[in-house]
């Protein structure tokens, strides 16, 4: 069967044909001028308390879904679903009700914890209730399992029933050694959803991250205000063996106090734990908490629109944004988080790209995708599943750009590439900056593994390459301290904060010369009968090579 993307009708393609034959020798079109206007009024909207937060689930997606598949179709893009813009991704959400304390007890007394304060859990089994009796605590390390950088956190162990406790990000950053793992450039051994991941493969009942801010990356309002928001997951029927029945996170005080009660200091344990070598701890303490849950099937929704290439339409250049944000918190005050920056900029931009391509004469040769995906708050999983259910094959994907809050901070020398280095994307991206007089940079922040945290992950996962752009940091006004100064200030003030919400006197100057920067990049490669490819020693490209057959 073919593809909605492949299915043109004759006369559509003869059309096609007969539009480039007309424009044989003529150059494509510069790069549009993105209007500032429009792009504001998409985030302004998107952003506004109408959108009460855009969580899935809820009446906001129903208005940002409705809102994003109509401006696709103004924009002039067909459905990339068969007849529909819309891809139905089936979850279950679970909405955790934890307990108010955890309790740890030892041989030489107990404490008792606070949610919220202390700790957070839940889980993502889809049950009414999920708990740890008396489960024995082990510290285990980074808990890791790396054969390839000749690492074990759990060698030895028999995890059965217990609830490891491990630290946040990989041992290459806590040593800054640069020939231990890949030195302060997060791997994706150190991002927390891959600890989970390795939990689950250990038998574990349990595990708990030890949360601090510079190697998380975020401050501790993250993961607890991430924690109060009901918890999404793909339906699966093997839960049980797939999922543990808690995960968390444990603030680096509290944990602490819990190896104080067993007789061990946390700085001593987190400086053996980043040696070769090191052997995990049980600990001789046990924990007891538990979470109920509130639990319903539903589905949430991508959205996608397409514009079919003139030569090879069943090709694609593919763009991709999220939609989703935090919905409402508790409190008195301002409650909504709007998602202003995250990621409202994102569909803004995706949006009038969209719009920039179905003006492009001639079409580019390869077809172009635009996808907003959904649950990218909750675990990537929208474009997870889209990457396992995609309209066309990723093996017949060229490669990809991925935005995700665009900072509205102004014009810069510079243009961030999460990933720096990563795959032959760079190249196209390079040649568009030089028409501006800017320079590629690695991103300021490698140890906080941003490129195993947006959507174009999962598809770079299945082989895809993909380039993550970023707002610069050395602006026109101001330089590089400027553009830090308030990366600072919004992840200390904003980020996954109500606080996050549209501003009129944001300077997106900087964000709409980016645009024609990501056009020229999409433009190029749909244009180009060769096939990017990622660089030697990515963990990515063996699975391109397999999956184009080489």
């Amino acid at each position: 069967m073919s593809t909605p993307i492949t299915r043109m009708t004759s006369l559509a393609l003869a059309s096609a044909i007969a539009l480039f034959a007309g424009c044989a020798g003529a150059p494509v079109n510069e790069a549009p001028a993105f209007p500032e206007a429009r792009y504001r009024a998409h985030i302004e909207r998107l952003a506004s308390d109408e959108f009460e937060g855009r969580a899935p689930g809820t009446a906001g997606e129903q208005k940002t879904v409705a809102y994003i598949e109509q401006q696709f179709r103004a924009a002039g893009l067909q459905p990339a679903f068969g007849d529909s813009f819309v891809q139905a991704v089936p979850v279950m959400e679970i909405k955790p009700h934890p307990d108010a304390t955890m309790q740890v007890r030892g041989t030489q007394g107990q404490l008792s914890l606070r949610n919220a304060d202390d700790f957070v859990v839940w889980t993502r089994r889809p049950v009414a209730e999920s708990r740890i009796n008396e489960a024995e605590l082990v510290f285990a390390g980074y808990g890791i399992v790396a054969p390839e950088y000749g690492w074990n956190d759990y060698a030895g162990l028999d995890m059965r029933g217990k609830v490891a406790v491990v630290l946040v990000n990989d041992p290459g950053y806590a040593t800054k050694d640069p020939a231990l793992f890949t030195g302060t450039t997060m791997t994706y051994y150190g991002r927390w959803t891959y600890k989970f991941e390795e939990a689950v493969r250990q038998g574990a009942a349990g595990l708990l991250v030890i949360h601090e801010t510079q190697p998380a990356g975020y401050p501790w309002d993250v993961p607890r205000n991430g924690a109060t928001q009901p918890q999404f997951d793909l339906r699966i029927a093997d839960y049980e063996q797939q999922r543990l029945a808690l995960e968390g996170w444990i603030t680096h005080e509290a944990v602490a106090r819990v190896l104080a009660l067993a007789g061990q200091d946390y700085a001593t344990l987190k400086q053996a734990a980043a040696q070769r070598g090191f052997q995990a701890r049980p600990l001789g303490l046990t924990a007891s908490v538990g979470v109920r849950n509130d639990v319903s099937e539903r589905a949430s929704y991508n959205v996608a629109g397409v514009l079919p290439g003139r030569e090879r339409p069943d090709e694609a250049f593919i763009y991709t944004a999220h939609w989703d944000h935090l919905a409402r918190g508790t409190g008195e005050g301002d409650t909504i988080f709007n998602g202003a920056g995250d990621n409202a900029t994102g569909v803004a931009a995706l949006v009038e790209l969209g719009r920039a391509f179905a003006a492009t004469k001639p079409r580019p040769q390869r077809s172009v995708l635009f996808v907003a995906v959904t649950l990218e708050e909750s675990g990537l999983l929208g474009s997870e599943y889209f990457a396992k259910h995609p309209p066309l094959p990723v093996s017949k994907m060229a490669g990809g750009l991925n935005m995700d809050n665009l900072a509205p901070i102004g014009p810069a020398h510079d243009v961030i590439v999460v990933g720096f280095g990563a795959s032959e994307l760079d190249a196209y991206l390079r040649r568009a900056a030089d028409k501006q007089g800017r320079v590629l940079a690695q991103e300021p922040t490698p140890e906080k593994g941003l490129y195993y945290r947006s959507d174009h992950f999962n598809l770079a996962k299945q082989g895809v390459p993909m380039l993550y752009p970023k707002p610069g940091a050395d602006l026109l006004s101001g330089g590089a301290s400027a553009g830090r100064a308030w990366l600072d200030d919004y992840v200390a003030k904003r980020y996954h904060k109500p606080s996050d919400e549209y501003d009129p006197a944001w300077d997106v100057s900087g964000t709409l010369q980016d645009l024609v920067l990501y056009y020229d990049v999409g433009l190029a490669v749909a244009n180009d009968p060769s096939w990017p490819q990622w660089r030697e020693g990515s963990e990515f490209r063996a699975i391109r090579d397999a999956s184009r057959g080489r």
